[in-house]
């Protein structure tokens, strides 16, 4: 680990670097920089399976980080690639030419989270919410609760209960409460 690790310093001049184990490492880098650095740990540093591409938002700082994890089976090592994306226009350039699954994860990302990445195949095609209208769900400015509300009506004969309480008295049901 420490070798690509010390490859990327040098090549790339990448710093900070967080190892999380002896076989997994996660380096921040400027988007602009990706593609050239994926490319780079494909092609020569045998860096050859793209395990996932996930993001998460950051509302407080505006910004999205999107994590490219790549696996290395020569090494049997792991490496994140984060890049940090503006919140309010996220838009990430498409690495589909080096990995096809890349264009799913990009269509999930676009759907869920409203990233963008022009010129991916079949990124304007829906992916798992059809229809939908609303701001991108695991935004986490999302109102789950309020979007539940308006859109599903409450059914006759339904309870809802705190489930605290409820589970004290299905798993306690003799005990008297102490006052």
């Amino acid at each position: 680990m420490q070798e690509i690790i010390n490859k990327l310093i040098d090549r790339y001049a990448i710093e900070p670097i967080q190892i999380r184990r002896d076989n997994q490492a996660f380096v921040t880098i400027e988007k602009n920089r990706l593609p050239d650095v994926l490319t780079w740990l494909r092609d020569y540093e045998n860096y050859t399976h793209l395990a996932f591409i996930t993001a998460v938002d950051y509302p407080e700082i505006e910004k999205f980080q999107l994590t490219y994890m790549l696996h290395n089976y020569v090494t049997n090592t792991d490496l994140g690639l984060r890049v940090l994306l503006d919140r309010t226009q996220p838009v990430m350039v498409s690495v589909h030419h080096l990995w096809k699954q890349v264009e799913v994860y990009q269509r999930e990302l676009r759907e869920m989270f409203g990233i963008d990445f022009p010129g991916s195949p079949g990124i304007d095609d829906g992916f798992a919410l059809e229809g939908w209208d609303d701001i991108p769900p695991m935004r986490r400015d999302f109102d789950t609760k309020e979007y539940s509300e308006k859109t599903y009506f409450p059914r006759p004969g339904r309870k809802t209960y705190d489930p605290r309480e409820y589970m004290k008295q299905k798993l306690y049901p003799n005990k008297k409460e102490d006052k």
